[in-house]
């Protein structure tokens, strides 16, 4: 996605009076960072938390425990638990959330490149499994990309509703 795409998203966002939070694991705030880089993001990003550790995800983000210790923190269920807490703990209309294994070894024995992104907004929670390829670097970019690209998509058709 390019710097462009972004500030159309925030603008389009800013039209919408919509704002947006992220919860992120594997981007460790790479989605966040590429909302911000747009100047008057300040107008739509309320705001976004970092939780690595499947205890952060449980104590900041309020994933149940047992989803994690069932699914593991490499799913899409965590996904859009993390992306619903976003929204509610910073009162935004959307919720960003991704998790994953960015490498370079497996987890959870789930192999490298394999993703979760959600998006929660008044229309509902959705979350898509991604498996990416290439190094560290490009999965978690890759991984903005996609879900900063779904986001895009939702908002244009939320926006037309």
């Amino acid at each position: 996605m390019t710097q462009t795409d972004v500030t159309a998203l925030i603008a389009l966002l800013r039209g919408m009076d919509a704002s947006v939070a992220t919860a992120e694991s594997l981007t460790g705030g790479l989605v966040c960072s590429a909302l911000v880089a747009v100047p008057g993001a300040s107008d739509v990003v309320r705001g976004g938390i970092i939780a690595y550790t499947a205890d952060a995800k449980i104590d900041l983000l309020g994933v149940p425990p047992d989803l994690i210790s069932r699914y593991g923190t490499v799913d899409q269920r965590v996904a859009a638990s993390m992306a619903n807490a976003a929204r509610r703990r910073f009162g935004s209309t959307y919720g960003l959330a991704t998790t994953g294994v960015a490498g370079p070894d497996s987890s959870e024995d789930k192999p490298v490149g394999t993703v979760h992104v959600a998006i929660a907004g008044p229309e509902g929670t959705n979350s898509c499994a991604l498996w990416l390829t290439g190094d560290r670097d490009t999965i978690r970019n890759s991984t903005v990309d996609e879900l900063l690209s779904l986001f895009v998509d939702r908002v244009r058709e939320e926006s037309r509703s």
